[in-house]
């Protein structure tokens, strides 16, 4: 005597499939479409972060870099505009004197930088004119080319750290909006669990309001 084997789907899954009213697989293919979008949108929204994160990780190892660039820069302007200052004090100590040999050895020894105001203030003539700049290195012609260096250095590491702030703004805004999508997920996937149209329905209404606010957060936010 032969046997057949019979292979039956489970009770509550054929009961489900043959009772499923039209109002029913409407709310079921929405709740599949809410978590769809919503899947897409933790997806992007965790991709963006991510991107975001890293710009912000070198936006402000950049600006930590340009600053301290800039630091040394000014030392070195500091330190310049020191042996500016004493060459001119021993320059004009040996010019009042009248030791005019000494006065051309320090004057030869002055930094390219300097002499340009050097020259301008000696055109002044400073020893019979009450109205000259007292010294060179108060002349508009006297320019450090490392305080410019530092002031750019500065300007640099500031820019970079705006950038970085601005970076980590957006990387919180994207985590927030996976959180509105996850919400999203959660919704429409315990709305298949009521058997109350009502219920059904206010709750997947609930997630695409959800999914509509996460949307358009996405769509305002910048990207990479």
């Amino acid at each position: 005597m032969s046997e057949h084997v019979h292979i039956h789907a489970p009770e509550e899954l054929t009961r489900r499939s043959e009772h499923l009213s039209g109002r029913e697989r409407i709310f079921e293919l929405v709740a599949a479409v809410l978590l769809s979008l919503a899947t897409l949108g933790i997806a992007w929204s965790g991709y963006q972060a991510a991107k975001w994160s890293g710009l912000q990780s070198r936006s402000y190892a950049q600006a930590s870099t340009a600053r301290a660039q800039a630091n040394r820069a000014s030392t070195l302007a500091s330190q310049d505009r020191q042996q500016d200052l004493l060459n001119f004090n021993r320059w004009l100590e040996v010019d009042t004197d009248g030791n005019s040999t000494l006065a051309s050895l320090y004057e030869r020894r002055f930094r390219p930088e300097f002499v340009p105001a050097f020259k301008a203030w000696q055109a002044q003539d400073p020893l019979n004119n009450p109205n000259a700049i007292a010294s060179p290195l108060n002349m508009p012609q006297y320019r450090l080319a490392n305080a410019a260096k530092a002031d750019s250095l500065e300007h640099t590491g500031d820019v970079r750290f705006d950038q970085g702030k601005a970076a980590t703004d957006h990387t919180d805004a994207y985590v927030l909006t996976t959180v509105f999508f996850a919400a999203v997920l959660f919704f429409a996937g315990i709305s298949t669990r009521f058997d109350w149209t009502t219920v059904r329905a206010g709750i997947l209404v609930f997630a695409a309001i959800g999914l509509g606010y996460a949307a358009a957060r996405i769509f305002t936010l910048p990207y990479l």
